[in-house]
């Protein structure tokens, strides 16, 4: 006989109190807080869902003008910007070849040797004081990757293209383009297969740029250029770069980038205008320091002195000015003793202004503006007074893991094809020879061209540790000398030992060279172990 079990696994009703569901943030909608429209705080707070370029392409020209005005005008944004750009770029950012030897097949030996010809090739032609690698000839490539860099973070992204001069001793240049050339020709609205002036293939692939061809704001007329565009293709034949366009895709389907800067625009304007008022406050306060006041207006001075007509107001003026004018004061002591006109008070300016919290306040600010760039308030303000070297050490490692992941990020998207660019022309003109039986160069080109690209190094804050805690990573196999020099110095670890080697040779006999130094003296006991016997 089956038992009925319905008795046995009924759970007693708990009656609900009421407004449970309110203290739990369910408001009876939602069991997410995030997504009730009844919370006061969130009731006017509705951003709607939108497709990437939906988002960022109508609003993207005013982003960027606000922009270049707050780095062209703000002294917080423009400094931020320049120390980016030094810290990541810097004055010498070139590529330090590490070609895949072993996914090509042949020896280590070759791909030191292929190292330093493409490197000393790369040195002829990106120093080049005439400045032929770039199309304009106004910059070094250095200068040109450290402009493009600075535009990606104003205005969001970088563009270049990749041409061919046959007339220079380098045929591939670089032209950086201002970003407000890339537009839908004749400025018509985004499709689905062109948005932005870029043209996107059906699985979002760019497939080729538009550009205008003068800008329509230009000081001179140039209406013709302005209304004309060109169709520029990725990539030419056998898959050479001829448009470089990097940008941080922050979600798919996005094809234009937005300034790095856009989310601090507000705070960084509202800090901007503060400081002035409490500057003006401050000059204000500097200049009036006192002042004399009269008890009676112009309506006292009619009714006491006048007769209705205005003129005694005038008269009781012209007493004062003359009082204050003719009179020099009464001198006692060698000090002179100002008198005043009858019922006149001497008043002071106060000095309330600037308030006594700007300096807080100011802080608060720039901290969020700080964070917002990715950067410390130390480094944004200059600021280094309430900071050890513990707190410095741990900011420089943050900031520079960011700076690292920008760096490489900006070296692959943009710098490296550009390098593939120019290793190619090398290689078919002879001046790169490749070994007998190597691969195909276009089957393997990222495999030539593979390079890791060396900027500024970290620094120091206390250069005796940082150069302990550099050889004691060596020792224990976690880094390279290599590693150490580029991350430390941003210098490259062979030119160093060839540097070093010539120096010993030129020593004299029994004079020993700083390298020549043991790490184990470097180190001492913190990483020597125990003493070792005759027999080790």
């Amino acid at each position: 006989m089956a038992r009925d079990l319905s008795s046995l696994t009924r759970v007693p009703r708990v009656p609900r109190r009421r407004g449970a569901q309110r203290d739990a943030g369910f408001n009876g909608t939602t069991p997410y807080v995030a997504a009730d429209t009844g919370i006061d705080t969130l009731s006017g707070y509705l951003p709607s869902n939108r497709a990437a370029d939906a988002e960022v392409l109508p609003g993207r020209d005013r982003i960027t003008a606000r922009a270049r005005d707050l780095g062209r005008n703000n002294g917080w944004a423009a400094g931020a910007i320049s120390k980016e750009v030094d810290g990541v770029i810097g004055a010498n950012f070139r590529p330090l070849l590490k070609p895949d030897w072993r996914a090509l097949g042949l020896s280590s030996e070759w791909a030191q040797a292929f190292k330093e010809v493409v490197e000393a090739r790369w040195r002829l032609y990106a120093d080049d004081p005439r400045k032929l690698c770039d199309t304009t000839r106004s910059q070094s490539m250095s200068q040109i990757f450290g402009t493009a860099y600075r535009t990606y973070m104003i205005e969001g992204e970088a563009i270049g293209l990749v041409n061919w001069r046959a007339l220079r001793p380098f045929k591939t240049t670089l032209r950086l383009v201002d970003p407000d050339l890339l537009s839908n020709p004749f400025e018509a609205a985004d499709e689905a297969r062109l948005r932005g002036g870029v043209e996107v293939t059906r699985d979002g692939v760019a497939r080729a740029y538009h550009f205008r061809q003068g800008h329509r704001d230009a000081s001179w007329p140039n209406t013709g250029e302005a209304m004309t565009w060109k169709r520029i293709g990725r990539e030419g034949q056998n898959g050479r770069p001829q448009v470089i366009h990097f940008f941080d895709k922050l979600r798919d389907g996005q094809t234009r980038g937005v300034s790095r800067l856009a989310p601090i625009v507000e705070r960084l304007r509202m800090e901007d205008h503060y400081s002035r008022v409490e500057l003006q406050a401050a000059v204000i306060n500097a200049i009036l320091a006192a002042f004399i006041k009269s008890p009676m207006g112009p309506e006292m001075m009619d009714e006491m002195f006048g007769e209705g007509d205005g003129d005694s107001f005038l008269r009781y003026q012209s007493g004062r000015a003359s009082f204050y004018g003719d009179r020099g004061g009464v001198r006692l002591g060698g000090a002179r003793i100002q008198t005043l006109y009858p019922n006149d008070e001497i008043g002071m300016v106060s000095t309330a202004r600037p308030a006594a919290q700007f300096a807080d306040f100011e802080a608060a600010v720039l901290r969020h503006i700080a964070s917002g760039m990715g950067i410390s308030y130390e480094q944004l303000a200059s600021d280094w007074s309430k900071t050890n070297y513990s707190s410095a050490r741990a900011a420089m490692i943050e900031i520079w893991r960011g700076w690292t992941a920008r760096r490489t990020a900006f070296a692959q998207g943009f710098c490296q094809l550009f390098f593939m660019a120019w290793l190619e022309e090398q290689v078919l003109d002879g001046h790169i020879v490749l070994p007998r039986g190597a691969p195909d160069f276009y089957a393997y080109w990222p495999a030539y061209a593979r390079a890791k690209w060396i900027g500024p190094g970290k620094g120091f804050v206390d250069p005796v540790k940082e150069a302990q805690a550099a050889a004691m990573r060596v020792a224990l196999g976690l880094s390279t000398l290599e590693e150490e020099a580029a991350e430390l110095t941003g210098t490259d670890y062979a030119d160093n030992m060839e540097q070093i080697g010539r120096e010993i040779a030129a020593m004299p006999k029994g004079m020993l060279h700083p390298a020549q130094e043991s790490f184990a003296k470097l180190l001492g006991p913190a990483v020597a172990g125990p003493a070792q016997t005759p027999e080790d």
